[in-house]
């Protein structure tokens, strides 16, 4: 049978209630920081004068508490809730019943002597648990609150919680026309997207110090996100639907450049492009990262992703603004990827979680 959204937090709450230190791992869409509040208003119920605190990334998650908690009658909770983000939780004091770690998955070294001494419980919520546990996340993760419940996307999907989706990975061959122009010392030259690649390749094969191999391969990323023959495609692809077709770029300039419509931290029409977008005034829309959490965009159908970066989480998060459609529609989800290059290796990095029976390469 299928699950409703209420059963999976029922299952999470039981599977986390008893423990010190836990962690959950819930699919967008399913309500993990409804599950947080449940939590702490089941405590609240033993111990009235408690206190908590709640460690985010980012500001506009402690919105989303707040919001949450008004809409579901845990708006008494809000007055005994601390809000910091994870660069203020060496800061913060020790003085909390519980310390509730949103997107617990930003966890990193330096936050380990504060979680080590804090004496109350601690409870993770993450809608993408570190796929590594030898990596830095993975550990830390692990240490102060491993995850005991697992809900992921696809069965989110399989329980009409989501919509389901359909992800086509376009392989584009690298440039040989020579139009990018190159200045070094006073001297200028053209040279073309493959010998520009080809290049940073050379220069990361040739490093030998950890920095310099990190440096070369950062360069290498930038060099494949400025090359143009992804904006031609990109342009084109766009073209060919008249529904509601959101893009990501990788830059401002750059979803500029892709679209009438854009919505960044530099564009003084970001919201009022957001709103008609919304309202379906215009069926175009730009961005560079993923938008604010929480924003809801009716009938989102068609989604364009310039660049992979081989992290899960982002491509989650770009995908998941595709996922909130009607349960019996399908989201149509296109990658962009430079055809034998290590642009493959990041996209296949980046849809590893995902049903690869969903997922064509072309």
């Amino acid at each position: 049978m299928s699950k409703t959204k209420t059963k999976i937090q029922n299952e999470a709450l039981a599977a986390v209630d008893p423990l010190h230190k836990a962690g959950v791992g819930i699919s967008m869409g399913v309500g993990k920081t409804l599950l947080g509040l449940k939590h702490m208003n089941k405590h609240y119920q033993i111990n009235k004068s408690g206190k908590y605190l709640v460690v985010a990334p980012k500001l506009s998650i402690f919105t989303e508490w707040v919001s949450q908690a008004e809409e579901h009658g845990y708006a008494h909770l809000v007055p005994l809730i601390k809000f910091t983000t994870y660069l203020s939780l060496g800061k913060e004091s020790m003085e909390y019943d519980i310390v509730y770690l949103d997107e617990c998955h930003s966890l990193k070294s330096s936050h380990d002597f504060w979680l080590t001494h804090f004496p109350g419980k601690v409870l993770g919520l993450t809608g993408s648990p570190p796929r590594y546990e030898y990596s830095e996340k993975g550990k830390m993760v692990a240490k102060h609150c491993p995850i005991v419940y697992k809900y992921i996307m696809d069965e989110a999907v399989g329980d009409s919680i989501l919509n389901d989706y359909k992800i086509i990975v376009h392989k584009i061959e690298l440039g040989k026309v020579k139009n990018i122009n190159m200045s070094k010392n006073g001297r200028t030259w053209f040279t073309s997207e493959f010998e520009s690649y080809n290049y940073w390749n050379d220069r990361l094969d040739n490093a030998f110090s950890a920095k310099d191999i990190q440096i070369m391969r950062v360069l290498r990323m930038k060099a494949l996100q400025g090359f143009k023959s992804k904006e031609q495609y990109a342009r084109k692809l766009m073209m060919t639907y008249d529904e509601k077709t959101i893009l990501f770029a990788n830059t401002q300039e750059q979803a500029d450049r892709l679209c009438s419509h854009s919505y960044h931290s530099q564009n003084p029409a970001s919201e009022a492009n957001l709103e008609d977008f919304k309202k379906g005034i215009i069926k175009r829309l730009s961005c560079v990262l993923q938008l604010n959490e929480g924003v809801n965009i009716p009938n989102l159908r068609v989604g364009i992703i310039m660049h992979a970066y081989g992290n899960e989480r982002k491509a989650s998060q770009r995908i998941g603004r595709l996922m909130r459609l009607n349960p019996k529609d399908t989201a149509m989800i296109h990658i962009l990827c430079y055809q034998d290059t290590v642009d493959e290796q990041w996209v296949k990095q980046a849809l590893q979680d995902f049903d690869q029976t969903k997922v064509k390469w072309v």
